[in-house]
């Protein structure tokens, strides 16, 4: 099964929770309305993203910067280009 690992930089407390793009370099821009306490913030990243991509709750959890803005995401079923088409359409 492919599975592809994605960098996000998260914005919590926002006012709705939206896809904004990729940056630059790479990194794919989220806002949250969770705030960033007891892994609120990491679970509405996950939902967020499971629901953008068309695939599982299960499928989506943060590997690393589980207590910081920039996060590493890990997608299951998904390559990594099929990830970024999904996202920036």
């Amino acid at each position: 099964m492919p599975s592809s690992r994605i960098t996000v930089r998260v914005q919590p407390r926002a006012s709705a929770d939206s896809v904004l793009g990729f940056m630059a370099d790479g990194t794919l821009r989220l806002r949250v309305t969770a705030p960033p306490v007891d892994g609120a913030a990491n679970e509405a990243v996950c939902r967020l993203l499971a629901k953008a991509l068309g695939v599982p709750r299960s499928g989506v959890r943060v590997t690393q910067g589980k207590t910081g803005r920039r996060k590493v995401i890990q997608v299951a079923g998904l390559s990594h280009d099929e990830v970024v088409d999904r996202l920036s359409g």
